[in-house]
């Protein structure tokens, strides 16, 4: 009698185990080995531009959308890394995506970085507590994994470079591989 309650407890766990493990390998936005990013901001517009700007006598690079002007879909996120109390080396990667046509963008085909056609142009910019650091490129791939009427879903898997303001020689890269959530 006592062996009934024992197999079923033990099967309830494993099925447990089991659909948990299928919901999170189902994700095609998220896997694992993922960055530890906390995503604080996830925008999209449909008629935008991204607008990066840099700002050499305050040492600092702006990124943010214009829908003044026209243009196609915008995606605008932010990653906040470390955000504990008393960490000290905490950061913030804010990534802006043109995507062009978001409706003509195939689910699960991953869209290279860059500025040729079939490509998505991104502008990236970090804020820390380093020195001042200027904005280069972002290398890596888009993914779209879901789209709806106002949200998209998908995986950036990202590098982004940096150099220093004061020293041209000097170059910084930070890596970002997570999901990607914007609402319109």
């Amino acid at each position: 009698m006592k062996a009934a309650p024992f197999s079923r407890l033990c099967a309830t766990f494993l099925c447990n185990v089991v659909c948990v493990t299928v919901s999170l390998s189902c994700d095609g936005a998220s896997r694992v080995g993922d960055t530890l990013g906390l995503q604080s901001l996830g925008r999209w517009e449909w008629h935008g531009r991204i607008v990066a700007e840099p700002d050499p006598t305050l040492t600092i690079a702006r990124v943010r959308m214009d829908t003044s002007q026209g243009g196609g879909d915008v995606v605008l996120a932010r990653y906040d890394f470390n955000p504990a109390v008393g960490e000290g080396d905490e950061y913030s990667l804010a990534l802006g995506l043109e995507l062009g046509r978001a409706h003509d963008l195939v689910p699960g085909k991953p869209y290279a970085f860059g500025t040729g056609p079939g490509q998505i142009a991104a502008h990236a910019t970090v804020a820390c507590l380093c020195r001042p650091l200027r904005p280069d490129s972002v290398r890596g791939t888009y993914l779209l994994a879901t789209r709806g009427l106002r949200q998209l879903t998908g995986r950036v898997d990202a590098t982004l470079y940096f150099t220093e303001w004061n020293d041209t020689a000097r170059h910084v890269t930070y890596s970002l591989h997570q999901r990607i959530d914007a609402i319109k």
